[in-house]
Order: C-alpha cells, then structure tokens, then sequence
C-alpha cells in the first residue's frame, strides 16, 4: 500500500478528498500531510445541504491533528468556497474538522478526554498548544452540548459550594439528585447565585 493511500485511510478521506503529498522533518519532530481535492470535485452546501455544488474557489487552512508517535502532525488543504444555486457562495465543510476550528476531530476528542481528568494547563503541556487555544475549543464544545441537553425530568436539586483556589474564591455547584450529574456551577456562593441557576435551568 501506498504512504499516500495509508494516510487516507487512516484520515477516513473519501472523494473528492485525497492526499496530495507528505513533508516528513525528523529533526523538527513534525510530519505535515498536504490535502487537496480532485478537480471537478463536488461538494455539498454547509447551510442547505444540497449536493453537487461545485468549487467557486478555495483558501489554504491548516489544522493541528494527533500526534504521529513523538511527532506533531498538520493537515494543510485548500478549503473550496461553493456556488449553492439556493444559498449562493458558502465556504464548504471538511469532514476532518468543525468549521473555525484550528484542530481536527481527532485532536478536539483527545483533549476533551484529557480535559475531564486533568486541568487545562496540563493538558495544553501534554499537547503542546497554548491554553488560551484549548479553553475556546472546550468553550465551544461545552456551549453545544449545554445546548443540547436536557433539564426538563429535573425534579431534585442539590447545591453546594466549594473553593476554587487559595483564599476566599467560591463557585456554587447544582446537581441532579436523581441522575447524579452536574446542572450548573457559578463563582460565587450568596443568594444571588440561586437565581442565576433557575434563569439557566
């Protein structure tokens, strides 16, 4: 098998996609796979769906991917612009990655995991990204399942308060008693707190 072909299939690439070169630097630790989809590809719209939408024309990206063993690893390709005979020109999606984020699947599912066990800083030196980076990408993440979840079988709700850091820093914490998961966390541990809790839930 072709390194070309093994790295498709490692990525899940599938028409039009496909990988156009390799730049492999042992001695910068760093392997950059170069993507580009085939000429004449076709796309489907990001905000109707509508398929067979041609490429209008296309911005180079690049995405910061799992580590290839002890070496960091970069998608780079030209994303395609599409002309959607209903939506007009709209910039297509990959499938590696969400739109405006700087990482792939891949990686956004590795640090959400290590984000659960560990603070956000030792993630960000595990990974070897700023922090700054990391929290907008679990920022994203958290706002999107917040917004998908569901409160509305919430009949028993437990709160407490804990310190945060050193000193006098508070967060107030809401649980489901029933289901035994996290509602709501707040800094802070007056009356006010209860209130920002029922507008939220």
């Amino acid at each position: 098998m072709a390194e070309r072909e093994l790295f498709e299939r490692a990525l899940g690439l599938q028409w039009p996609w496909r990988v156009e070169r390799t730049e492999f630097d042992a001695a910068e630790r760093r392997l950059d796979l170069h993507l580009d989809f085939e000429p004449g590809g076709t796309f489907d719209c990001p905000s109707c769906g509508r398929g067979g939408c041609k490429a209008h024309d296309a911005s180079p990206k690049r995405w910061r991917h799992l580590d290839f063993f002890q070496h960091r690893a970069y998608l780079h390709a030209r994303v395609p612009r599409v002309r959607c005979p209903a939506c007009g020109v709209k910039q297509a999606k990959v499938p590696w990655s969400e739109p405006g984020s700087g990482f792939t699947l891949w990686f956004e599912a590795l640090v959400v995991a290590l984000a659960r066990e560990m603070p956000v800083r030792a993630v960000a030196r595990l990974v070897g990204e700023h922090d700054t980076r990391l929290w907008r990408l679990l920022k994203r993440r958290v706002g999107r399942a917040r917004a998908e979840a569901d409160f509305s079988a919430v009949r028993a709700v437990a709160l407490d308060e804990t310190a945060c850091r050193r000193g006098h820093d508070y967060i107030t914490l809401f649980a489901d008693l029933d289901r035994s998961r996290l509602l709501y966390a707040t800094p802070g541990r007056d009356a006010s707190v209860v209130g920002l809790f029922r507008e939220d839930l």
